[in-house]
């Protein structure tokens, strides 16, 4: 594991160290599979990712440990028969991280990427991001029941300044759902639960959309769940028409001001929605939730668009003045304590 120091953002969010600790989306096995190999910031670190012949994925810090050459394609490297090739001197490495070949000498021992810890869940790849290197101190969720009568992840990706922590909030601040959203009738069902790194919300709401020329009404229960500040996982039923659906809100530091948000949906197989035209009733049964799923995507994304416009300009409050309409926030920011082992934090009591 990496050892590096939790640097606080400089920006709109200063009150805030930059990196809490967490599991943090990294790409889609088919993206790894496609690209062979891919870099990013991730965190503030450069790290490249591959996937071996055995289907091992490999999430490291992109310098190589012999003479300090960067393994991104976008230097040369490549990866050969499973292994990184470094574009310097061609040293190769395993998805353990070790050094098992040079071109003209015997591997060095010593040669090791640092590596990230890693767990995939329907296909999509995490890696642990611990303060001081520290290893993983809480786990992610079991993987969902799949199968077919579940739709094929769809994906949609956002960058922009902002701070996790500040995005996660939206998952207690009913309040916002109404206002910045056009929700109506928000309503908390019961309190929010929380037990080490993870914590649940619920509640309720009704929404009207214009189809076709038509204002139609949607009711909709949602069960958020969340494990650290990365990682929120959404269960949503639709009621009018008897969808059933599921939603993961990934949010990622780039770097110390600006985050990765990755949108992702599945919906699951309606033999009989409700209604003929929203529940695309007329549509093939095998074809149906792979559309509702592209809708849904469009939908959420343009929600989140209405936050980013806040979000991006946002001046974390470290004490904020909290009203009695503001719900559990505070409750939420007592949860979010946990994951920046230094106490360099303070928050509202």
């Amino acid at each position: 594991m990496i050892t590096k120091t939790n640097g606080r953002s400089p920006g709109l969010t200063s009150a805030l160290p930059a990196f809490p600790e967490g599991w943090y989306f990294i790409a889609s096995r088919e993206s790894i599979l496609r690209e062979k190999l891919i870099e990013k910031t991730w965190l503030g670190e450069e790290i490249v990712v591959w996937c071996d012949a055995e289907g091992r994925i490999c999430v490291a810090d992109a310098k190589c440990p012999h003479l300090g050459s960067h393994l991104g394609p976008s230097v040369g490297g490549k990866v050969r028969d499973g292994c990184l090739v470094c574009p310097f001197h061609g040293f190769e490495f395993d998805a353990t991280g070790q050094c098992v070949a040079t071109p003209n000498a015997p591997a060095p021992r010593g040669a090791r990427l640092q590596v990230y810890e890693t767990r995939e869940i329907l296909g999509m790849v995490f890696a642990w991001w611990g303060s001081g290197g520290r290893p993983p101190q809480w786990h992610l969720p079991n993987e969902p029941v799949a199968g077919a009568e579940w739709c094929k992840v769809g994906f949609r990706t956002l960058r922009f300044p902002g701070h996790v922590q500040q995005l996660a909030e939206n998952s207690v601040d009913f309040e916002h759902l109404g206002y910045v959203h056009g929700y109506e009738n928000v309503t908390p069902v019961g309190a929010i639960s929380v037990e080490g790194a993870y914590l649940q919300s619920s509640f309720e709401f009704k929404r009207v959309r214009g189809v076709a020329g038509v204002d139609v009404a949607y009711e909709v229960s949602a069960v958020t769940h969340i494990y650290g500040l990365g990682f929120s996982f959404v269960e949503i039923h639709e009621k009018t028409i008897d969808m059933r659906a599921r939603y993961w809100v990934l949010a990622t530091p780039v770097d110390s001001n600006r985050v990765e948000l990755v949108l992702a949906n599945q919906v699951r197989q309606m033999r009989k929605p409700r209604r003929l035209i929203v529940g695309l009733r007329f549509l093939p049964t095998n074809l149906r939730h792979h559309v509702m799923n592209q809708i849904v995507l469009t939908q959420q994304k343009r929600d989140v668009q209405q936050d980013v416009v806040i979000w991006e300009r946002m001046r974390y409050q470290d004490q904020p003045r909290l009203c009695r309409a503001d719900g559990p926030i505070g409750a939420y920011r007592r949860y979010c304590r946990q994951f920046y082992p230094e106490p360099t934090i303070s928050e509202a009591p």
